[in-house]
């Protein structure tokens, strides 16, 4: 008879039982079903019981990152379950605490924010580090989330006085000039993502007092030119729709005490043909300059539905239909 393998993961109580396997045991079901192991509760803890000796281990790993995430006060997704269990396949040698990363001191309205992947927490930990970061990767990683969220709990320190955030106005395949209403609303459709970021992270009234006071300012890239941003924690998200030229001004608006995130897909460049992305030619200019830091994103970051990690990877296979020309 094959011997089974075993492993125990300590529990600290019985609260941390319930919140790892979830309601109606869906997250214990998840783990079970994805590393074909069977997990009983004892009194000291959670016997992790399979016939592969990887999948038990790889099971123990996926609660002892869940366990790590409770005990930090996080409430735990079926999206940290779907994480967990990824990564632990991944990084079999990881520990749990170098999977996630700690809580930024920002409330959505869903809870705590924080790094929820490796890629994450490096981007965090960069931003926290160099006062210019670009965050480069596929849609779904939140690199524009999280730099929102680091901006934010900048200001409510009182480490920066102001938060900017921009984008290039380049169109995705629909024409400016044929929408309706003025510069404003012609606009609004671009800035808009940025926005309703703002709103998840504080309230209407808060958010809207700042704008007011021009404590946080939501504008187009062509608005930064001629500025000097000094004590200001400052955005630019789809830089990949940047020119060489628009991004050689922004990134030399850069005042004193100022901070600056640069994010991007330089796979979904919407340019007209012939212009070249400014994102793609800073990481070649600017790569060996000290101060600077490049966070690169792949798919294994994506925190989105599990269809974006599968589409993106589709996306990357060359296609099995294209055949040579005749």
């Amino acid at each position: 008879m094959q011997n089974r393998e075993s492993l125990k993961v300590p529990i600290q109580s019985n609260n941390e039982i319930q919140a790892a396997f979830g309601e109606a045991d869906i997250h214990l079901r998840t783990i079970e079903d994805s590393f074909n192991v069977h997990v009983q509760m004892k009194s000291d803890g959670l016997q992790v019981v399979g016939d592969d000796s990887d999948g038990v281990h790889c099971a123990a790993r996926a609660f002892e990152s869940l366990l790590h995430l409770i005990r930090t006060g996080q409430r735990i997704s079926a999206g940290d379950v779907r994480y967990a269990t990824r990564v632990a396949k991944d990084h079999t040698n990881a520990k749990s605490k170098e999977i996630v990363g700690e809580s930024i001191p920002v409330f959505s309205k869903h809870g705590a924010i924080r790094p929820k992947t490796l890629g994450q927490r490096r981007y965090v930990e960069a931003i926290n580090k160099y006062d210019l970061v670009f965050g480069i990767g596929p849609a779904g990683t939140g690199k524009t989330y999280l730099a929102m969220a680091m901006a934010v709990a900048a200001l409510k320190s009182g480490k920066l006085s102001r938060i900017i955030l921009t984008r290039p106005a380049v169109e995705a395949g629909e024409n400016l000039g044929f929408l309706p209403g003025d510069l404003a609303a012609k606009i609004d459709p671009y800035l808009r993502p940025l926005y309703d970021a703002l709103r998840d992270m504080m309230p209407t009234e808060t958010l809207d007092n700042y704008i007011e006071r021009n404590v946080v300012e939501v504008a187009p890239m062509a608005f930064m030119r001629g500025r000097t941003l000094n004590n200001s924690f400052v955005v630019l998200d789809e830089a990949q729709n940047a020119t060489i030229e628009q991004m050689k001004m922004f990134l030399t608006r850069l005042g004193f005490d100022s901070k600056a995130v640069v994010t991007g897909d330089i796979t979904q460049t919407d340019l007209p043909l012939g212009k070249s992305s400014g994102l793609v030619d800073a990481q070649r200019v600017l790569a060996s300059v000290d101060g600077i830091a490049f966070v690169h994103f792949s798919k294994d970051d994506v925190v989105r539905h599990e269809l974006v990690q599968r589409i993106i990877e589709a996306y990357e296979q060359p296609s099995q239909n294209d055949t040579p020309d005749q």
